[in-house]
């Protein structure tokens, strides 16, 4: 079962690379390095995606992923903001590359971060002064996109004070570290599921009003009877295979996508 949803997630990538191939501008030459760099003691093993029929320096965007770890899906979706101009990293958080195999796995995997913090940061800022180094990548113009675990990890990293212009937050947990006065930088857009049952009433609350307080400028968009992990095809099938209330929802994916568009070019 474990080496079917393996193959699963593999078959997913490899399609999407093979359509984005296809669908690709014939002046867009899209290039994947996968880059080495030291976080928290191990080796993160990541991926910069960018357009290198480009000279021109442009907004990087840390792409961090789900509480799987980072996937072919992770890769899809930095892939897909590097067509849109972007130089992006889709960033290891768990260090050798290492992915999930099922729900238990990915709890161990991710919980040191939910139970400390700073852990994410340091692992999203390890990757920003990676994507640096690239001439491509415009310095002043750093932002950050989470899925799920992801939301969470660029939420807090917001909120713990780090220098992104943008964050978004894609079906992400929301009972994170509260802001403080001045501590977030940039603005932040939450793309959430309106029928999320890992997210309560009590947290959105709770989150709102932490930000409300400090007139730190969000905005918050809820995507009716879309559940959490709502952006992911594999979800559905992921969701029967252990019993998780995970759905994909094809109106709600793309409805997201585009707003977190909008939301990126309009102040990048």
């Amino acid at each position: 079962m474990l080496l079917s949803f393996k193959r699963s997630i593999s078959f997913c990538a490899a399609l999407f690379c093979f359509v984005a191939a296809i669908a690709q501008p014939k002046n867009m030459s899209i290039v994947t390095e996968e880059v080495s760099y030291k976080c928290n003691g191990a080796t993160m093993k990541s991926y910069v995606i960018y357009d290198a029929s480009r000279q021109d320096a442009r907004p990087a965007i840390v792409v961090v992923p789900e509480w799987w770890g980072l996937n072919g899906y992770t890769k899809m979706r930095a892939r897909m903001l590097a067509e849109l101009g972007y130089v992006a990293i889709a960033a290891d958080m768990y260090g050798d590359g290492k992915t999930a195999k099922d729900p238990q796995m990915a709890k161990e995997y991710a919980m040191p971060f939910y139970k400390d913090p700073k852990l994410g940061k340091e692992c999203i800022a390890a990757a920003i002064a990676k994507v640096k180094e690239y001439p491509q990548t415009d310095k002043s113009k750093i932002g950050a996109v989470g899925f799920c675990f992801g939301g969470s990890m660029v939420l807090n990293a917001a909120k713990m004070g780090m220098d992104l212009k943008v964050v978004v937050s894609f079906h992400g947990g929301l009972q994170t570290v509260p802001a403080k006065k001045g501590s977030v930088k940039g603005k932040i857009l939450v793309c959430h599921g309106g029928a999320d049952k890992f997210v309560s009433d009590t947290d959105i609350l709770s989150f709102r009003k932490n930000l409300d307080t400090l007139g730190v400028p969000y905005q918050f968009i809820s995507y009716p009877g879309a559940t959490h992990a709502f952006t992911n095809p594999q979800a559905t099938a992921v969701g029967k295979k252990y019993s998780m209330p995970i759905e994909y929802n094809d109106e709600a994916a793309k409805k997201s996508w585009g707003d977190m568009k909008k939301f990126l070019s309009d102040l990048f």
